[in-house]
């Protein structure tokens, strides 16, 4: 074969290549129906949507419906983002056997505009036929080439779902044990929901940021040897009462997948901000920052640690958290503070077991000294203790990074990370907690502030070795306000004098008794 006769075959191959590339159908605009019956101005929406996306991305058109008695009620359509699922599919075609809710997604414009089930996988009857007649010597070729590019295709794109599912989530064991039923999520069942990116992992599996219709939500995906913390933090949001501004808004909860694939997620509100602690390694904060969040933080707290026989859903109980950290508050757009990660949180009701109260549990460094002791007092009591000790630690930090003060702010740091490093062992957090009873440094420059030196004070009280000497969540959140209301009557030139006077403050009483 000479160089011109390859050079012709190359580009024919090339050529033949390009077309069957853009013979793709391109989805540019798809039906939009948003079914709203609460609306009273707008009602139901009916329209064309354009749809806009990233370059590399492919774009879809999706329809979702029900099965009322018989008739078909549309829930929603209108463009849907680059999905595998979607991929070539020309008509939108539900395949999946008895689903709550239909849901099917295709490639094309306007082919969301009909819709079928087809559960038995039946090819769908088309009225026409989507592609115009080609010349036989081209359907020679065509025949002869595209089953040698489909088969590339099937491969690359079967190694690229297997690199994309092993990179996206955590290894999962072989289940010890059945996760049982898949639990009701009655906000869920008529809204698709699409993952995103992964925002962080931890022990308990990784959280994503995902899509449900056009709502950010996070979801929290835990392997199915971790089921027990998923099932504790489940049966926690579920006691009633638990809707407050300052813990995390709950959403629902699912398992997904079958056998050795099984994952159990958890769906709550999505807060860009992230944690506290992801905000302090990014920001410093004033004076009426650092008070929001700590009052926030610590309503939220009181409100956990509160038994509420007469709420209007019913007796909310006492509840000890067992995991404060400031990786655990998340932050809201206005720097409101929720408290977030119920896996090792335990409830107190008359009459019932509190669960498993195995007392060396939570993060080392946040550990209180009798937790680091191995000996608890296995109250109600003792163990809203060990929360308000790791509630010192939190202000410390938000302490460190606040500008109010006249020294320098220092870099983030974790609570005695200068003390034992990033990765302390627990004999490390019990040779410096408990036997030399170290706490971290409050800075001399803090003690200049008056508020800061009031909130020092508050922070010393809180981590105070004996547990029962502690002040309650309730009683943090008195004196944050009295912090607040100090300094804002206070002007610049009366510093001095307020500090004289910052040591005749009546505190409010310290709650001994939580």
């Amino acid at each position: 074969m000479g160089p011109a006769t390859k050079l012709a075959f190359g580009v024919f191959l090339i050529s033949c290549s390009s077309g069957a590339i853009l013979g793709r159908s391109e989805t540019q605009e798809c039906v939009f129906y948003n079914y709203n019956p609460s609306s009273e101005n707008r009602g139901n929406r009916s329209s064309i949507e354009s749809c806009v996306g990233e370059k590399d991305k492919r774009l879809h058109c999706f329809a979702t419906w029900r099965n009322v008695s018989g008739l078909v009620e549309i829930v929603k359509q209108g463009c849907w983002l680059d999905d595998v699922n979607c991929y070539d599919s020309t008509e939108c075609v539900e395949k999946k056997e008895d689903p709550d809710v239909f849901f099917c997604c295709c490639e094309g414009n306007m082919c969301n505009e009909k819709f079928f089930y087809n559960p038995d996988m039946q090819p769908v009857q088309t009225t026409s036929n989507p592609f115009t007649q080609k010349p036989p010597l081209f359907s020679t070729l065509l025949y002869s080439i595209v089953p040698i590019m489909g088969i590339t295709a099937i491969v690359l794109l079967s190694f690229w779902m297997y690199r994309h599912h092993k990179l996206a989530y955590p290894p999962v064991l072989v289940p010890t044990q059945d996760p049982g039923p898949m639990l009701p999520s009655p906000t869920l069942v008529q809204k698709p929901l699409q993952l995103l990116e992964i925002k962080a992992r931890g022990r308990f599996g990784c959280v994503w940021k995902a899509q449900l219709l056009n709502d950010y939500v996070a979801v929290k995906i835990f392997p199915i040897q971790d089921k027990l913390s998923w099932q504790n933090e489940y049966d926690i949001y579920n006691l009633p009462g638990m809707r407050h501004e300052n813990i995390l808004q709950f959403i629902g909860a699912e398992k997904r997948g079958s056998n050795l694939d099984i994952e159990l997620w958890l769906i709550t509100a999505y807060h860009e901000k992230g944690s506290l602690t992801d905000y302090l390694k990014a920001n410093v904060v004033t004076w009426n920052e650092l008070c929001h969040i700590a009052q926030t933080m610590a309503r939220g707290l009181a409100y956990l640690h509160s038994d509420f026989p007469g709420h209007r859903d019913g007796h909310k109980p006492a509840i000890a958290h067992r995991d404060i950290k400031s990786k655990n508050v998340l932050l809201k757009s206005n720097l409101t503070a929720c408290i977030a990660d119920f896996g090792l949180a335990l409830r107190f009701e008359a009459g019932k077991s509190a669960g498993d109260t195995h007392g060396q549990v939570g993060t080392r460094r946040y550990m209180a000294p009798e937790v680091l002791e191995g000996a608890i007092n296995f109250q109600r009591d003792a163990f809203l203790r060990i929360d308000m000790y790791a509630v010192g630690l939190v202000l410390w930090e938000l302490a460190a990074r606040c500008t109010a003060s006249d020294g320098p702010v220092d870099e983030y740091m974790l609570p005695f990370e200068e003390e034992v490093g990033q990765h302390p062992t627990l004999e490390d957090m019990q040779e410096v907690v408990v036997h030399k009873k170290l706490r971290p440094t409050l800075r001399e420059c803090w003690q200049k502030h008056p508020g800061l030196a009031m909130l020092c004070e508050t922070i010393e009280e809180c981590w105070d070795h004996e547990a029962e000497a502690r002040l309650s969540a309730g009683c943090v959140e008195e004196r944050v306000i009295q912090m607040q209301r100090q300094t804002s009557v206070s002007a610049p030139e009366e510093i001095v004098t307020v500090v004289t006077m910052v040591t005749n403050v009546d505190y409010p009483p310290k709650e001994s008794s939580l």
